[in-house]
């Protein structure tokens, strides 16, 4: 069992659930409770397929590509740096939007940047990496379900609790997590570049 306690903590750490909810329910501000559990699962799923990529083939995909980690930081940062611009500055014009706009835009935000980086970010994939050297394939499988499990069960009933707070709150909310995602953004280019100079 210290073999699977010990691939699940530093994995859950990465995957940064508390950090990452109030994020995904910025992004989500407004949608409709279908339209949020479609886009759990499609960010849940999109997460599980890059995961499982990385478990099993990560090392030699990094190499064949010739691309790292930092790589990988730089540009997770500059699409959620984006995102979270456009959140800030054009949210109104995002909310009065045509629906099939916002089909759209539903579709997309599942895969980048909730499925990829938020979810499964570099944070979590060097994890899966060194996990996967150091406790084998098997525990950091089981570790990896776990994770996911939870973040799935934490996006489908988090937002929920925060409605019950009032509409003004949740709006509120999603503006103050959409500067913490601008600063994360800025701290993922950040280490990045550190990291390859």
């Amino acid at each position: 069992m210290t073999a699977y306690v010990e691939s699940f903590l530093p994995l859950f750490v990465a995957m940064n659930l508390p950090g990452v909810l109030p994020i995904f329910m910025g992004l989500t501000d407004g949608m409709s409770s279908q339209a949020r559990r479609k886009l759990v699962f499609q960010a849940s799923s999109t997460a599980f397929c890059v995961a499982m990529l990385i478990l099993f083939a990560g090392d030699v995909i990094f190499q064949t590509m010739g691309i790292t980690v930092n790589d990988l930081r730089v540009g997770g940062g500059l699409i959620l740096l984006i995102l979270a611009i456009t959140d800030l500055i054009f949210s109104d014009f995002r909310q009065r939007a045509p629906s099939e706009a916002d089909d759209d835009l539903e579709t997309s935000i599942g895969i980048v940047p909730i499925g990829i980086p938020l979810t499964m970010g570099p944070a979590a994939i060097t994890t899966i990496l060194v996990s996967q050297q150091s406790f084998g394939y098997l525990p950091t499988s089981v570790s990896l379900f776990v994770n996911l499990a939870l973040i799935t069960i934490g996006f489908l009933f988090g937002p929920a609790l925060l409605l019950k707070l009032g509409k003004n709150t949740a709006k509120a909310v999603a503006k103050v997590t959409s500067l913490f995602l601008a600063a994360i953004a800025v701290a993922m280019i950040r280490v990045g570049i550190l990291g390859m100079i």
